[in-house]
């Protein structure tokens, strides 16, 4: 499988004929898995359901231009070009709240959790504020943000994580503790 999809991406990439439709059939299983867990990390209030958001994401991504390197990249890419979309709707969200407070987040299970209520208003400011943090962690070390972006939003192996970034298993082991430290500290204090 993994094989195949390679030369899917490739063939996608290259511009041959039929490969978008051919690629999209390929992984859309694995799209639709990505995105039901990263919805399933907000509560009921949010209003994206898995097939917008696999359906925007697919549309996001540019292959050509991305030149997509293998399997592990393109779905790297894809929960990255997933989270976006789900920042952009949250702060459309809050733009049409004009506010909200900063709710508290903890990740320390993998998960999101909301101290306060489930609203939707709450949803959008707890996925603003772990964007925020992310952006400001990318600021210090990009590495981290790729990591946190493949494990906790792509819900990659380690193993996936290790190829997608060339970087060894122990040091994503490494990189997944000091990430989440670091935005624990950012998120609960």
């Amino acid at each position: 499988m993994e094989h195949d999809l390679t030369g899917l991406l490739r063939a996608y990439t290259g511009g041959q004929d039929g490969a978008d439709a051919e690629l999209l059939d390929a992984v859309y299983p694995e799209l639709r898995r990505i995105a039901r867990r990263m919805l399933g990390r907000l509560r009921s209030g949010e209003t994206l359901d898995t097939t917008a958001l696999v359906h925007e994401a697919y549309l996001k991504l540019d292959g050509k231009q991305l030149g997509f390197q293998d399997r592990v990249h393109f779905f790297s890419l894809s929960a990255r070009a997933m989270r976006q979309i789900l920042i952009d709707h949250a702060r459309s969200h809050q733009a049409d709240k004009r506010g909200g407070d900063v709710h508290k987040v903890s990740l320390d299970r993998v998960e999101l959790v909301v101290a306060d209520s489930a609203s939707a208003s709450t949803e959008a400011a707890t996925l603003l504020a772990l964007d925020r943090s992310l952006e400001r962690l990318e600021s210090i070390d990009p590495r981290l943000v790729r990591v946190v972006e493949c494990r906790f939003f792509a819900g990659m192996s380690e193993q996936e994580i290790s190829a997608a970034l060339n970087i060894s298993v122990s040091t994503v082991q490494r990189s997944w503790v000091k990430a989440r430290a670091w935005l624990h500290d950012r998120l609960v204090a």
